[in-house]
C-alpha cells in the first residue's frame, strides 16, 4: 500500500488492513511534494496494489480488503446495520473531514507543528460546523447498529477523524457532549490498530 503519514485517509486503509490481520507492505509518497506523482489517476492517497490490480478510494479499499481476505468481517451481517456502516462512511466523506480535520485539526495542531500559518477564521468555522456532525454520529452510536461492537469498516474510517480532530483541545471538549460517540471513542482509542498506526508530529 501506498500512502501519506499524515493522511487520515490512509490510517484509515491501514486500520482495516490491521484489524483484518493482513500483513502488507508500506511506502511512503507524500501527495503534496513538488512535482510529485503517485499511483492515483487524481494525485491522491492512499492506493493498494494486489495481485496486480490497483485499487483507489479508501472506501473501495477497505471494502476490497474485507471480502478479499480472510479474517474477521469488518461489515455486519444484518442489512440495517449495513446501512448505517455505508451511511457513517458517507458521513465521514461529506461531512466530517472538512470541519474535523481540514479546518479544526489543520489550523489549531497540525500547521502550527508544521510551523505553517493558521487561519483562526478556519478553526472558527470547523467549530461551528463540527456539532451537526457529532450529533449525527451520536445518534449512529447510541442507536447500536455499529459503532458499539465488533470494529467495522465504518468504526476504520471515522477513527482516524476523532483522533484527529481531539488533539485540538477545543474539539476534546466538544466530543465530552455527545456521550454515546465519546464512548466509542474511548473503546477505539485503546485499540492495538489505532496505537500501530499513530504518527507524531515533529
Amino acid at each position: 500500500m501506498t500512502g501519506y503519514r499524515y493522511s487520515v485517509y490512509t490510517r484509515a486503509a491501514r486500520l482495516a488492513l490491521i484489524e483484518k490481520a493482513v500483513a502488507y507492505d508500506y511506502h511512503e509518497h507524500d501527495p503534496f511534494a513538488p512535482g510529485a506523482q503517485g499511483a492515483h489517476p487524481f494525485g491522491r492517497v492512499p492506493v493498494l496494489h494486489h495481485t496486480g490490480a490497483r485499487f483507489y478510494e479508501t472506501a473501495a479499499i477497505t471494502a476490497y480488503v474485507d471480502l478479499a481476505f480472510p479474517g474477521p468481517a469488518l461489515m455486519p451481517e444484518r442489512p440495517a446495520a449495513v446501512a448505517r456502516a455505508v451511511q457513517v462512511i458517507s458521513i465521514v466523506d461529506a461531512y466530517a473531514y472538512w470541519p474535523l480535520v481540514r479546518q479544526v485539526y489543520s489550523h489549531a495542531v497540525f500547521r502550527p507543528a508544521m510551523g505553517e500559518p493558521a487561519s483562526q477564521q478556519s478553526l472558527r468555522e470547523g467549530m461551528e460546523r463540527a456539532p451537526a456532525v457529532l450529533a449525527a454520529l451520536d445518534e449512529i452510536a447510541a442507536e447500536g447498529l455499529v459503532l458499539s461492537g465488533p470494529v467495522t469498516r465504518a468504526d476504520c474510517h471515522l477513527a482516524p477523524m476523532i483522533a484527529a480532530f481531539v488533539q485540538a483541545p477545543e474539539g476534546a471538549d466538544l466530543l465530552r457532549r455527545y456521550p454515546a460517540l465519546a464512548a466509542w471513542w474511548q473503546d477505539m482509542a485503546g485499540r492495538d490498530s489505532l496505537h500501530l498506526t499513530e504518527t507524531p508530529l515533529p
